[in-house]
């Protein structure tokens, strides 16, 4: 299938804000491309970010500075929603099966080297908690690209549901095991919630930050996910792929991580050739924010920085 032609918008203010769809396994998927000024391109096309979202991730949450961040560096920045999340079609609405959410990276990124405007030579993927562990996915099979970044990122689904306390992940249980018998009409659970309530996320302050992060994007958002999806979490395993990367990764993560935990000895045992770690001291949601914000965006943007000099 073809994409419908893109439709410009907000054409009087910076920075342009390009929206279009896509098509992954024959669902509509809504994308927006960011360009660093009206009409901004190179003889060779733009180096662009490929900005994969997390578990309940949509277009506009929590990722506003990152997005003004890499605009600024010069880069184009492409966002996109899953297939029944945000903006994009598909029914069930909500579910997440990660296996078919990398095919939909894999869909989005293939959108993203058709623009006009991109060099597709010079494309970094960018991935936040779940779809930290998508990127290493992803960049696992393209040696072609830039490179990579993977914040707070999921690696290791066993690590994660340890981490869950006994109780809840037992409720996850039976409330997953229900909802796989309910077809289209799922059984929901919160995506976030308040601290020892019930909800997928209720650790290091999940609903706080989900809160602000709407708030300062000025979007709704559909505070739910079926609870099928808690039991694809301890399957998913991207940290198998780390080996087979073959392009510049960077790896960021938190040390008081509760939700995604970060085992750094681990992680560069695997890839010591491609990969490189950096710490921050943080819980899973505070480098979304300041002030621990400024100091992973330092991260990144230093890395963007050696990518473009290693290239030159």
């Amino acid at each position: 299938m073809t994409s419908p032609k893109a439709v410009v918008t907000n054409t009087d203010s910076k920075p342009l804000e390009v929206k279009s769809v896509f098509y992954s396994d024959g669902v509509q998927c809504a994308a927006s491309l960011f360009l660093p000024e009206a009409g901004a391109e190179t003889s060779d096309g733009l180096p662009a970010i490929l900005m994969v979202h997390g578990w309940g991730g949509v277009q506009g949450a929590l990722t506003g500075p990152f997005i003004a961040a890499f605009i600024a560096a010069g880069y184009a920045v492409m966002t996109f929603d899953y297939p029944g999340w945000g903006s994009s079609e598909g029914l069930p609405r909500n579910c997440i099966n990660p296996i078919k959410r990398v095919g939909n990276v894999e869909s989005a990124l293939t959108h993203l080297k058709q623009q006009s405007v991109v060099n597709e030579k010079k494309i970094v993927l960018w991935g936040t908690s779940f779809g930290g562990g998508h990127v290493v996915d992803t960049a696992a099979q393209h040696p072609e690209l830039l490179g990579a970044i993977a914040q707070v990122p999921m690696l290791d689904g066993q690590d994660a549901v340890k981490a869950i306390p006994l109780l809840s992940l037992l409720r996850f249980g039976a409330y997953g095991i229900t909802d796989c018998f309910m077809g289209r009409r799922p059984i929901y659970i919160p995506v976030v919630s308040a601290p020892g309530e019930f909800g997928s996320m209720d650790r290091d302050g999940a609903e706080d930050a989900m809160n602000r992060g709407i708030e300062i994007a000025g979007i709704q958002y559909d505070n739910r996910v079926a609870a099928r999806s808690v039991l694809t979490i301890g399957m998913y395993r991207p940290i198998k792929r780390l080996a087979k990367i073959k392009i510049p990764t960077l790896l960021i993560g938190a040390s008081r991580d509760s939700v995604a935990p970060f085992n750094r000895m681990n992680i560069e045992n695997r890839n010591k050739d491609y990969v490189q770690t950096k710490m921050i001291d943080a819980n899973h949601f505070e480098p979304y924010f300041e002030p621990v914000l400024s100091q992973n965006l330092q991260y990144q943007l230093e890395f963007l920085h050696s990518l473009s000099a290693n290239k030159e």
